[in-house]
């Protein structure tokens, strides 16, 4: 397993949280990789934390104007030179042993395009509040389109956000840029699309941690994630290679709309 992993931090205003997100990625057992940093014009210290580690494989960009988030993501997609790919929002963690786990299946498997583990849901202060396993507790390789269409019908992202999942870079070629058409599910519509050219793994291991804070579950912003996700439903309805029927659409409206209401009860608990 010698592979270069790009893995790709975009940040905006990341101080709180950039410099443990940064020290989860050197933490890795897997090595080889390197850490691009793109900060889209911060008004607080953000440059000053990641200039702040001295380790030759960071590399830290500042953005010349603030470009948005969308645009932001690409530009990791474009400057990204490993075999491999991973996008890392500047609030979350990846798990110990996460990248060795991933580049093993990445590397051994020329059928899988994406491979992804568990996720925990931690607070701001990085205590875990939920463990999460979506598919269960045993690893296994899962057909792409199936993968899609078993995600709508449970109404939630299963395979978790950006952190989680590790993807192969010459499909970024092939796939293009990020599409926020409906930004609160972008990097569902990403894993959507990479599944379209391969096999899925589903390590069962912990993968990442996804950290809520501020607003970031607030019920409004629930109301727009369940907006995005049916949106994201349908337009992949439309296309007939992913083969999606009007009942795993039915389906995974309600339980969209259910999985709505269970994060307002969470935001509620923790918040």
């Amino acid at each position: 397993m010698t592979a270069l992993v790009s893995i790709c931090i975009p940040t905006f205003n990341g101080a709180r949280f950039i410099g443990e997100t940064i020290q989860s990625v050197l933490d890795q057992s897997y090595h080889q990789f390197e850490l691009l940093i793109f900060d889209d014009g911060s008004a607080d210290n953000t440059a000053e934390i990641c200039q702040s580690f001295d380790d030759p494989r960071i590399q830290f960009k500042q953005n010349e104007k603030n470009l948005g988030p969308k645009e932001n993501w690409d530009q990791c997609l474009k400057y990204a030179s490993g075999q491999y790919f991973k996008l890392l929002p500047h609030d979350d963690l990846l798990e110990p042993g996460t990248l060795e786990r991933q580049v093993k299946i990445l590397s051994s498997r020329p059928d899988v395009a994406l491979v992804f583990g568990t996720k925990s849901i931690i607070n701001e202060t990085g205590k875990i509040l939920l463990r999460r396993k979506p598919l269960g507790d045993e690893a296994r390789s899962i057909d792409g389109f199936e993968l899609v269409r078993e995600t709508l019908k449970a109404g939630n992202n299963l395979i978790g956000e950006p952190g989680s999942g590790l993807f192969r870079s010459a499909l970024i070629d092939i796939i293009g840029a990020y599409d926020d058409t409906n930004p609160y599910t972008i990097d569902l519509d990403y894993w959507f699309r990479i599944l379209a050219h391969g096999n899925a793994y589903y390590t069962a291991a912990p993968a990442s941690r996804f950290r809520i804070h501020g607003d970031s579950w607030s019920a409004e912003i629930g109301k727009l994630q369940y907006r995005d996700f049916v949106g994201t439903m349908e337009r992949f309805e439309k296309d007939a290679m992913y083969q999606i029927d009007p009942k795993t659409v039915r389906t995974g409206k309600l339980k969209a709309w259910l999985s709505t209401q269970a994060r307002r009860v969470i935001f509620r608990k923790y918040s």
